[in-house]
């Protein structure tokens, strides 16, 4: 039997990380087997522990890289808070409201995350920090560290205004939520 290259084991492994990311963002970590993320990714079940030591392992790797992918989506936009707001419209629009699949992992996976094992909290604070640093530094680019707590304040208030609109059965109130937290968010960049 052959064995693979080191790169098509990388390159898997990033695939089963992947869809495993938008499983759980779509329908909870705990609502998601093994067997249907492998699935997901085209693989066996027997394959997962070639790649993974467990599913906390693998809950731990997609919080990582899902919010390393969210903190490099700063490195597009223009700079200073001119980009803040651009990510802020986007990430407070109905479209990312809709797919939790494809959105942040802090709206879609925080109560769960909460409840995980060390090493994904570990990944999870890890990836916060410098998604609020990022912000940071956009806010006070020439002293990011005193604009921490405005940061922190900010991420936390986009992430809750997400959360509550995806929460509401009446669509009108889940946009009028998005539009308020829009317009919180610009008056707290003032």
């Amino acid at each position: 039997m052959a064995r693979y290259a080191k790169e098509h084991k990388q390159a898997t492994r990033q695939r089963i990380i992947e869809t495993a990311g938008h499983r759980f963002k779509q329908d909870g970590i705990d609502g998601s087997g093994v067997a249907t993320l492998m699935a997901d990714a085209g693989l066996t079940n027997g394959a997962f522990y070639a790649h993974f030591t467990s599913k906390d392992d693998l809950v731990a790797n997609v919080v990582a890289d899902q919010l390393h992918t969210q903190a490099e989506t700063f490195s597009t936009l223009p700079p200073g808070r001119a980009g803040l707001e651009e990510f802020l419209r986007d990430y407070l629009s109905p479209q990312h409201r809709d797919n939790p699949g494809a959105g942040c992992p802090s709206a879609a996976l925080l109560d769960e995350i909460g409840r995980c094992a060390g090493e994904t909290k570990h990944a999870y604070t890890e990836g916060a920090q410098s998604i609020v640093d990022e912000i940071a530094g956009r806010l006070a680019p020439d002293d990011p560290q005193s604009a921490r707590g405005k940061a922190l304040g900010l991420f936390t208030m986009a992430v809750g205004t997400l959360q509550l609109s995806r929460a509401l059965s009446d669509p009108k109130l889940a946009d009028e939520v998005l539009e308020k937290g829009i317009e919180n968010a610009r008056a707290f960049l003032r």
